[in-house]
């Protein structure tokens, strides 16, 4: 179960081309639950995407946009 800042972290990397400033445990939490991983974009700058997982269970709750 997410807490409700890593489900808002999750909507967040749903709904923005480029999200900033997240919470480093929240991105962490949702790698462990495969939910998002991490596009690299260079050598020290990286962006988070949603896993296929990770749009499953934003469907499941009523909040898929963007992705398959």
């Amino acid at each position: 179960m997410l807490s409700h800042h890593e489900f808002a972290t999750l909507v967040l990397v749903n709904d923005s081309s480029d999200p900033t400033e997240l919470d480093r445990a929240d991105v962490q939490t949702l790698l462990a639950h495969q939910l998002i991983t991490l596009e690299r974009l260079g050598p020290d700058r990286s962006r988070p995407q949603v896993t296929i997982q990770g749009y499953r269970f934003l469907k499941v709750v009523g909040r898929r946009t963007g992705h398959p």
